[in-house]
């Protein structure tokens, strides 16, 4: 009895032990990807809509200035006060790295007024369009997780979508962007001219095809979040 005592313990610890361990860190961005697509998710308090999004703005109008930017814009959830999206474009990776000591007093100051730490998720173009700023009324920013062994499969559903969005009516942009570091997890970041515009979209076949698809390799939950454009 002593003797399975002492196994169990041992085996209860090793476990612990491998429960905590550290993962290991994703590999790091390469530098040859151009354009860089970098989309930044930050939660703030609330409360700190008003000052949060001042900050916000100076640091977009910071990164427009930058060498090597080909575009930062900035959205706000449409129904929760603190949530929001820096979605920005540079040359490379050099670029963004380049402008990241100036950025860093906008990131402090952010610190100040967060729920959550910002999230930096950076992408390679799988399906875009120009890429020049483009104004609508509603912006939607979904991120897309498939099993590592559907990526493929993915890729190739997200490259039809994403044609098919861009020449849907009510659509100013749409661009289906791929993590460098986790090439099966995606995002899409659409325009639309109207609320009423993407509504009828999602009604499309062309998009419920693509969910029907995506029910089968999906590895998380649909996220799906809509926003508004801040001037």
């Amino acid at each position: 009895m002593r003797f399975h005592w002492l196994a169990a313990l041992v085996g209860l610890h090793a476990s612990g032990a491998l429960a905590q361990a550290p993962a290991t860190p994703p590999p790091p961005v390469p530098a040859d990807v151009s354009p860089l697509y970098v989309v930044t998710y930050v939660e703030l308090k609330p409360t700190a809509r008003s000052d949060g999004t001042a900050v916000l703005k100076s640091w977009r109008d910071a990164q427009r200035k930058a060498e090597g930017n080909l575009r930062a814009e900035i959205v706000h959830h449409t129904t929760r006060p603190g949530q929001f999206v820096v979605i920005a474009a540079w040359q490379n990776k050099a670029a963004f790295d380049a402008h990241a000591a100036a950025g860093q007093s906008f990131r402090d100051k952010l610190q100040e007024l967060r729920n959550a730490p910002a999230d930096d998720r950076f992408h390679n173009a799988l399906s875009v369009g120009k890429l020049e700023a483009a104004r609508g009324a509603l912006v939607v920013v979904t991120h897309v997780d498939v099993i590592p062994p559907r990526r493929e499969d993915a890729v190739v559903a997200l490259k039809a979508l994403g044609e098919a969005n861009r020449a849907a009516d009510g659509n100013v942009r749409y661009e289906v962007v791929q993590q460098t570091n986790r090439p099966n997890h995606f995002t899409v970041v659409e325009t639309w001219r109207s609320r009423q515009a993407y509504d009828a979209n999602s009604m499309s076949a062309h998009q419920r095809e693509f969910r029907d698809k995506l029910a089968q390799m999906t590895g998380a939950l649909y996220d799906e979040r809509l926003y508004e454009s801040i001037d």
